[in-house]
């Protein structure tokens, strides 16, 4: 839908309070008014509530707020400490806290200080004795390697996966458009069934195992 104007957001927040706050009922109440493409949603009318009760105002402004701030040297040397501070704070919190506006401290925090956003990386905890698990098996291969000389070609690279056979579903990825809820159910088993599927790689080829 197109962005509401100030006499169509009245009319929703005069609706709402007609209908005793219900989001549902002011969506019904608006029916006459609009073509079934572009009544506003559920979703929109809460936000225009949601609106009204923190600024008290129906006129989008929105426009007006926006900070414009230049890369002055008060600034980059203010996100310098920010930084130190706290290096995990997001781009978003971090120009809220600073009143800065979030491209100026991209532009800062790349072209001024150097710095990059890296992402978090997700590894396999290592328990204290897997060090020397891991040196003893060195050891063992380096050994072997001596003794046998393909050894490397007895070596294999496996993994395995579950694949569910009673059709499951991802409910994260499904939506049913309604104008009211369907509530749509499900059955799923407590014990589903499934099939699991083990591969190996090796230098001899290929070894494959279902059950």
């Amino acid at each position: 839908m197109n962005r509401l104007t100030p006499e169509q957001r009245f009319q929703i927040v005069q609706f709402y309070f007609e209908n005793n706050g219900s989001v549902r009922n002011t969506y019904r109440a608006l029916r006459p008014f609009y073509l079934r493409q572009n009544r506003p949603s559920e979703q929109l009318i809460r936000m225009t509530m949601e609106r009204f009760r923190t600024t008290f105002t129906l006129i989008d402004n929105s426009h007006l707020q926006r900070r414009r701030t230049v890369r002055t040297e008060e600034a980059i040397a203010t996100e310098e400490r920010s930084i130190e501070e706290d290096p995990n704070e997001s781009i978003r919190y971090r120009a809220q806290e600073l009143d800065l506006c979030p491209s100026s401290l991209w532009k800062i925090l790349w072209k001024d200080l150097g710095l990059r956003a890296y992402k978090i990386q997700l590894v396999q905890e290592l328990k204290p004795n897997d060090h020397q698990a891991r040196r003893r098996f060195v050891e063992w291969a380096q050994n072997e390697i001596g003794v046998v000389l393909d050894f490397h070609k007895r070596i294999l690279f496996s993994d395995g996966a579950h694949f569910w056979l009673n059709g499951y579903i991802n409910k994260k990825n499904c939506r049913i458009c309604s104008e009211s809820n369907p509530h749509v159910y499900v059955e799923t088993l407590l014990h589903p069934e499934k099939l699991t599927v083990w591969c190996a790689l090796w230098a001899g080829g290929i070894l494959l195992q279902r059950r």
